[in-house]
C-alpha cells in the first residue's frame, strides 16, 4: 500500500475514503436527498463527525461528476457582512478557477465586489482580493452571489457548516432573507449543518421560523464500536503495526464514541507504537496524558478569563463527569458551591459560551479532554 500520510488517524480534515470510517448509510442518505432535489439539515453534537461526513459526501464521484460542491464554515461569524464575506470567498475559490471567463463573470454578476478584481502584477492573471470592510451592502452582495450560482454550468451544492450562527446575528432578518434566496434557487441544493441542537431544531422545526419544514433533517449517532474497531485495526495493519481490539473498546467507551476525541487518542497511540509492534492498553495512559498536555495552555487561558463561580461549577461538573440536578442541595454540598442561584447563573454563562452542554437535567463539559484535565491534573 502506498502510504500517502505518516499517521492514518486523520484529525480535523478530510483526506480520502481510505481514512474515513464508515458512515455509509448516512452518505447514501445525503446523496439521495441531493439527487432528488431535497435540502438537508444535519443536526448533531460538535466533534461527532458531521463536517467529515459532508466533506466525504462532497468528494464522492457521483457528486463531483455532476455537481459543483461548495463548503463554507460560518462558526466564527457574528454578522451578515461576515457571512457574505466567507460565502463570497468560498464561491469564488470554487467556481472562478474553472476559467478566466468564470472569473470575469463573477465580477460582472457580483458587481458590488468589483473593487476586489485585480490583476496579478507578475502573471497578469485576474485575482480576488477583498477584505471584510469591502462588504458595504451585504444584502445586495448576497443576492448577487446567489445569482452567480444560478449561472453555473452544473448544479451546485452549497454546504453551510454551523448554520445556527445566523440566529445570533445582529441583523435579525437574516433567516428570512436566506430562506427567500434558498426558495428561489433552482440550480443549487443546500446542506445546513449545526452543532447546537436546540437552536437548529428550533430553526427548522418551529412553525414561526422561516426555515420551518424546508429541509429533510438527519442526526448523527456515534459510529458503531465494531465498525470503528475494524477500521482502526485495519489501519494499524496497513502500516505494519498491530492493535489490541480491547484497547479500541476502552478508548471508544471513554469518549462515548465521539469521533474527534477517539481519533485524537488513536492518532497518539499510533504515533507511540513502534514499527511491527502491538499497541496494547499499556500505551493508553501516556497517549491520554500527551494529548491533554498538548491542550493545557489553551485550557489555562480559558480558565483565566472565566469568572470564579463558573470555574467552580466547571470543576464540579468535571468531577462528576455527567452532573445531574446541579442546583440540588446534594450537588451543592458535595462540591462546596455557594448557592443554587449562583450555580444557575454560572451554568447559564457556561452554556452560552459552549463550554458545557445540557441534555434534559444532565450537564457535561463539551470537551472531554478539558473535563479530564480539570478532574485529574488541574
Amino acid at each position: 500500500m502506498a502510504k500517502t500520510i505518516h499517521n492514518p488517524f486523520v484529525v480535523g480534515r478530510y483526506v480520502s475514503d481510505r481514512y474515513f470510517c464508515d458512515r455509509s448509510e448516512e452518505t447514501a442518505f445525503l446523496i439521495k436527498q441531493i439527487e432528488n432535489g431535497r435540502n438537508v439539515a444535519i443536526i448533531s453534537p460538535r466533534r461527532m463527525g458531521k463536517t467529515g461526513l459532508i466533506m466525504h459526501c462532497l468528494n464522492q464521484k457521483e457528486i463531483t461528476n455532476r455537481y459543483i460542491p461548495i463548503f463554507v464554515d460560518i462558526y466564527a461569524t457574528t454578522s451578515l457582512p461576515e457571512f457574505v464575506y466567507q460565502l463570497g470567498n468560498a464561491v469564488y475559490e470554487k467556481l472562478a478557477p474553472k476559467s478566466d471567463i468564470w472569473k470575469q463573470k463573477f465580477f460582472n454578476i457580483v458587481a458590488s465586489l468589483r473593487m476586489g478584481f485585480k490583476l496579478d502584477p507578475m502573471t497578469g492573471e485576474p485575482g480576488f482580493d477583498i477584505g471584510l470592510g469591502d462588504i458595504k451592502t451585504p444584502q445586495t452582495t448576497l443576492n448577487e452571489i446567489f445569482k452567480y450560482l444560478e449561472e453555473a454550468d452544473n448544479p451546485c451544492i452549497l454546504a453551510i457548516d454551523e448554520f445556527q450562527q445566523i440566529g445570533n446575528y445582529e441583523e435579525k432578518n437574516t433567516e428570512a432573507l436566506l430562506r427567500t434566496l434558498v426558495q428561489r434557487s433552482t440550480n443549487t441544493s443546500f446542506i445546513f449543518s449545526g452543532s447546537k441542537r436546540h437552536l437548529m431544531a428550533n430553526m427548522f422545526n418551529s412553525p414561526s421560523k422561516p426555515f420551518y419544514q424546508s429541509c429533510m433533517t438527519m442526526g448523527l449517532n456515534p459510529i458503531p464500536l465494531s465498525t470503528y474497531t475494524d477500521f482502526a485495526v485495519s489501519l494499524f495493519e496497513d502500516y505494519g503495526k498491530h492493535l489490541d481490539r480491547e484497547l479500541v473498546s476502552t478508548v471508544y467507551n471513554m469518549y462515548k464514541g465521539c469521533t474527534w476525541f477517539v481519533q485524537m487518542i488513536m492518532n497518539e497511540l499510533f504515533s507511540l507504537t513502534p514499527a511491527s509492534a502491538t499497541c496494547t492498553p499499556a500505551f493508553l495512559p501516556e497517549a491520554v496524558t500527551n494529548v491533554i498536555r498538548s491542550q493545557e495552555q489553551t485550557y489555562k487561558e480559558l480558565l483565566s478569563q472565566m469568572p470564579p463561580r463558573q470555574k467552580m461549577l466547571l470543576q464540579a461538573i468535571a468531577r462528576d463527569g455527567e452532573a445531574r440536578s446541579i442546583t440540588s442541595h446534594g450537588f451543592i454540598t458535595r462540591h462546596s458551591l455557594p448557592s443554587a442561584s449562583s450555580v444557575q447563573s454560572a451554568a447559564k454563562g457556561l452554556l452560552a459560551s459552549d463550554v458545557i452542554t445540557r441534555d434534559d437535567d444532565t450537564y457535561r463539559i463539551y470537551d472531554y479532554f478539558l473535563s479530564q484535565w480539570l478532574a485529574t491534573m488541574y
